[in-house]
């Protein structure tokens, strides 16, 4: 058994990018922890009913996927900035040590949403393994409607170079993503269900099983 976490910027990211990922996790016995990042707030314009929603959505995410707890910061959605990471960094650091995840998931580095390259920057500050010894694995993982619409700079490309077989969660992934209803939408539209399950399609047949999700390794330390 090992602790895992996974940072979502918003609810959804988990579940589009590593929810196999994170099922097989759970099939396994492993403790999985979900940080979300931000959330809605009335203060920012989101209605009360919205924000009750979004609250239920969370809960009922969590208990399906079967995850051993769940963060919330408490940030104001689509409103990170640079100069936030200072006061960041210290709340995720406090997350990780209580925890204490040998594997951390977190988004692409690269995405167009600036919440998810605001947050990655303050999580890899929380990798250092002079501080978070028990650290062993950081992977980024991409995101439908983010990774993709990211420019193609060489750079900055997503390059997948690990590879998860979820052929046996591909359903549960599927249906734990309708319950963020409000998030999908019919193809063409990034975040359908149909290209969900064609980039889980791809990603498999490049690494010779049905269905897969790619990530990008970023640190694996090997201590066994």
């Amino acid at each position: 058994m090992s602790n895992v976490i996974v940072v979502s910027a918003h609810p959804d990211d988990e579940v589009l990018g590593a929810g196999g990922t994170l099922l097989k996790h759970v099939a396994k016995g492993d403790q999985v922890h979900w940080l979300i990042i931000t959330n809605v707030l009335e203060e920012y314009g989101f209605s009360a009913e919205r924000v009750k929603s979004r609250q239920e959505e969370i809960v009922e995410v969590a208990t399906k996927m079967g995850f051993t707890s769940t963060i919330k910061l408490d940030y104001p959605t689509m409103l990170l900035h640079p100069g936030m990471i200072i006061d960041m960094v210290p709340k995720i650091s406090d997350v990780f040590h209580q925890v204490k995840p040998e594997t951390i998931y977190v988004m692409n580095r690269s995405d167009a949403h600036s919440d998810h390259r605001v947050i990655f920057d303050a999580v890899v500050a929380c990798t250092k393994s002079f501080r978070y010894p028990f650290i062993r694995k950081v992977l980024m993982y991409e995101c439908l409607s983010e990774t993709e619409f990211a420019p193609a700079l060489p750079e900055r490309v997503f390059m997948p170079n690990y590879y998860v077989d979820i052929s046996e969660y591909l359903e549960k992934k599927l249906e734990v993503m309708e319950i963020y209803e409000s998030e999908l939408g019919p193809h063409p539209f990034p975040r359908s269900l149909d290209n969900i399950r064609a980039l889980a399609h791809f990603r498999g047949a490049s690494v010779g099983t049905h269905y897969a999700e790619a990530f990008q390794l970023i640190k694996f330390i090997d201590k066994q």
